[in-house]
């Protein structure tokens, strides 16, 4: 391992480091991935920092774009390598490069695998006189093999049955020529617009940690495109709540910040989820 890196967990059901990404991204052998979820810097050109303790990482560029683009594509082209031959790429990212990521992500991973724009929708913060509020994130999905890639469909949220027919038990149906058509008891099938609130500033699922993602979007893509016993790996992983969505399913994980400010986060929320191996690992680090 690089000299760089510092692991934090060890344990069987999953590794976290703290180091620099691109280090431990070349040393891990092909296909050890099946699921990676990454939520880089945005490229933001200001410092993430939170309120709390003032925490946090920098997210300016000295060479600007050309230089953060070039950080993401030293990157993108291991992560490609480390995904199995049924794993997927969540790459989240926002208004500012997502265009420039789906145009390398496009050269790296090939057209033919990539398989959505998501839109993550949380309508809430400020407001603007000037254009349209700027309200979601885009995540880029991309499989390993596209037609080989794991994926569960998941269903949520309610049909429209207004003026449809409805049977002797009062359940909703259309009448085709093959007789009735009744709805999945568990709701339309997920689509690529994501309704999910953002962390409200006193919610209690808060850490502290600037620009942390919902755990309800992470339940979501683990569901989504990973089985029990998979690997899921966070390589910008912050706060740690890609992780924690992992270990709470049943699955392995795999993470690393630079910051160890978020990696001392994470150790301290893995353990909660209830897992021997990280209690005990995380106690005797400290």
């Amino acid at each position: 391992m690089a000299r760089d890196l510092a692991t934090v967990i060890s344990a069987d059901v999953g590794t976290l480091f703290c180091g620099d990404n691109l280090a431990l991204m070349a040393d891990l052998p092909d296909g050890s991935c099946d699921l990676i979820y990454v939520d880089p810097p945005f490229n933001s050109r200001r410092r993430r920092t939170s309120r709390m303790d003032r925490s946090g990482y920098d997210d300016r560029w000295p060479d600007g774009l050309a230089g953060y683009l070039d950080f993401l594509r030293q990157r993108i082209g291991h992560m490609y390598r480390l995904l199995s031959a049924r794993g997927s790429l969540y790459f989240h990212a926002d208004w500012r490069t997502v265009h420039y990521s789906k145009i390398m992500l496009d050269e790296v991973f090939g057209r033919r695998n990539f398989l959505n724009e998501i839109v993550w929708s949380y309508r809430t913060g400020g407001r603007c006189d000037r254009w349209f509020a700027r309200k979601h994130d885009t995540l880029l999905l991309y499989a390993k093999n596209a037609g080989r890639h794991t994926f569960h469909v998941l269903r949520d949220g309610q049909y429209r049955t207004d003026g449809l027919k409805r049977d002797e038990g009062g359940r909703p149906y259309k009448s085709t020529r093959k007789g009735r058509l009744y709805f999945d008891a568990a709701g339309p099938a997920m689509t690529d617009v994501w309704e999910i609130p953002f962390l409200s500033t006193v919610s209690l699922e808060r850490t502290g940690y600037p620009t942390q993602k919902p755990l309800a979007l992470l339940r979501r893509i683990v569901a989504a495109s990973s089985d029990p016993g998979d690997v899921v790996a966070d390589f910008f992983c912050g706060s740690g709540t890609a992780l924690v969505a992992a270990a709470e399913s049943d699955r392995r994980w795999l993470g690393c910040d630079v910051e160890p400010r978020a990696v001392d986060i994470t150790v301290r929320r893995l353990g909660r989820v209830g897992s021997d191996e990280v209690t005990e690992v995380s106690n005797r680090r400290k």
